[in-house]
């Protein structure tokens, strides 16, 4: 099965590693995940400027414009960090 992750991307549920709203930057962790993954460049924003969630896949992470409780009903038994 697929996930729609907003604009024209679409991955394999079976590749998603999990789903975080955006807020979750505020841990300095996941904060700094982001940034070394921002900088090796394994970051697609998909967003369009309105960043709802971060999906973490087994090969990049999307920024997405779709809340974390919205991807989650899509994927269905995806569970999703708020």
């Amino acid at each position: 099965m697929f996930l729609h992750l907003g604009g024209d991307v679409v991955v394999s549920k079976k590749d998603v590693i999990m789903i975080l709203d955006t807020q979750t930057l505020t841990s300095p962790a996941t904060r700094e995940f982001i940034e070394i993954a921002g900088d090796e460049g394994f970051i697609k924003n998909i967003s369009g400027g309105k960043e709802k969630s971060y999906v973490v896949t087994t090969r990049e992470i999307y920024i997405s414009p779709i809340s974390c409780k919205t991807l989650q009903k899509r994927a269905g038994s995806i569970k999703y960090l708020k």
